[in-house]
């Protein structure tokens, strides 16, 4: 290795260094700006020492690739809204799996002659680059609403699996010395970017937060294999840090979830609870001027944010309506639930953009024992994860799920558009107890109304 190759991974090193301390700030919301800066500054190390590179050529290709890149990720920090983060996180995991898949490809069509452990990795991330590729790109979809529904029919995980198989076989035959054949080559990754759409297809869209963590996961395991392929000491570090926090965090959802990623992966059915299923009691309106008054002189106030929130742009007024029952000696606290919107920290995120200070933020594990001492449960956006047949209904599908124990609450205000069902399409039982009462309305305008209630006491 000559100096100069030294010095490139010598800076491979340390931008791998950054990537992983800035993915440490990340985990903390007080810190995650700056981790996010560092690990920009090891990415802009990593690439920019990638031009002195020796051999490395088409440097037209690549800076025209670079400004393309950079544009479009300037105009989507910011155009897109936080409603959208989850759509766009999916677009990018694909674009990243792709990239994985499209050097595993490069490389194996520039030399037949690549050593048996650098062909076989090549392949291995090549076939999940693919996959999470298409899949993602599905993923993306569902959650835009360009995919309506699930894709299901008998024999389809089989069929999943013969495919799997099918791309094995053939990634068997080019490192046994069957690479001259480009025609296998091909092959095998047709095989994987069918693999990810036919296995997404079938996932419901209650489970994407979890689907978009694995193909998280399978994007940083197909760019430290390629890493490994190119010899890049940044690569291999960086996406072996994504494959192992994407991993830990898939767990961590689907546990939140009370799902194994098997099941998830691998939906028998239609499994959903019908939307007009019986459920005992009606539900009951009040007024956002009752409500105000009602939250007004209450002791403790606890908010649970959800999706419908962040849709109606609602964390800013939710925030002010906070802030004026803190004035008057109210004891109020944000509740979130781990899969609350439709990303990890997706409410985190937003009321901490609306200002709420993080120490009125609390988890499912730490806030859950106070909803007895409560009088009064907010609830704004959210539907499933607060609904008590979770824990009463063995028969549901979302029977054992953890959630927000808002129903032991003395009082419960559901801010609500209208009387329909969430993702899971079960009727939350929590919108007929007789503690609970439906504020109908757009949030930002619920949360208007609340704000000018209280201002009037």
């Amino acid at each position: 290795m000559s100096n100069v190759e030294t010095i490139i991974q010598s800076i491979y090193v340390v931008a791998a260094v950054l990537f992983i301390v800035g993915l440490k700030r990340m985990s903390s919301p007080t810190t995650a700006r700056t981790g996010i800066v560092w690990a920009g500054v090891g990415m802009l190390m990593a690439t920019a020492a990638t031009f002195f590179y020796p051999g490395v050529e088409n440097f037209v290709l690549i800076v025209s690739a670079i400004l393309i890149g950079t544009v479009l990720a300037g105009y989507t920090a910011k155009k897109v809204e936080m409603t959208e983060m989850p759509e766009m996180i999916a677009l990018y995991n694909g674009l990243g799996g792709g990239a994985a898949a499209a050097i595993a490809a490069v490389e194996l069509f520039k030399d037949h002659h690549l050593p048996l452990s650098v062909t076989t990795l090549a392949l291995i991330g090549g076939i999940i680059g693919s996959i999470s590729f298409t899949g993602s790109l599905i993923a993306f979809g569902k959650l835009q609403g360009m995919i309506k529904g699930t894709f299901r029919f008998k024999g389809q995980h089989q069929i999943n699996l013969l495919l799997l198989f099918g791309s094995i076989v053939l990634s068997g035959l080019v490192v046994a010395g069957f690479d001259s054949n480009a025609t296998l080559v091909i092959m095998v990754f047709i095989i994987a970017l069918v693999l990810g759409i036919a296995m997404t297809m079938p996932i419901g869209g209650g489970d994407m937060a979890v689907v978009i963590s694995l193909y998280n996961a399978l994007t940083g395991l197909a760019v430290g294999f390629e890493g490994y392929v190119l010899q890049n000491y940044s690569m291999i570090i960086a996406g072996t840090v994504v494959g192992a926090a994407g991993t830990l965090l898939t767990q961590l959802m689907a546990k939140a979830m009370n799902k194994t990623l098997v099941s998830v992966l691998f939906p028998f059915g239609e499994t959903a609870q019908a939307s007009g299923d019986a459920v005992e009691g009606e539900m009951k309106p009040i007024e956002a001027g009752d409500a105000g008054i009602m939250m007004a002189f209450a002791q403790k106030v606890i908010i649970i944010p959800g999706y419908g929130m962040a849709v109606a742009q609602a964390q800013q007024k939710v925030w002010e309506l906070s802030q004026l029952l803190i004035d008057r000696g109210v004891d109020v606290k944000f509740a979130i639930h781990p899969v609350a919107g439709r990303m990890p920290g997706h409410m985190n995120v937003l009321l901490a953009e609306a200002g709420v200070p993080y120490e009125l933020i609390f988890d499912e594990d730490e806030i859950n024992q106070e909803f007895k001492s409560c009088d009064v449960a907010l609830v704004i956006g959210a539907n499933d994860v607060v609904n008590p047949i979770a824990r009463t209904d063995p028969s549901s599908e979302i029977y054992g799920m953890p959630i927000l124990d808002a129903d032991y609450a003395s009082n419960v205000i559901v801010v609500k558009r209208g009387q329909g069902t969430g993702f899971s399409g079960i009727e939350n039982v929590l919108f007929f107890l007789d503690n609970t009462r439906m504020l109908y309305g757009d949030g930002q305008a619920v949360a208007t109304d609340l704000v000018n209630s209280i201002k009037e006491l």
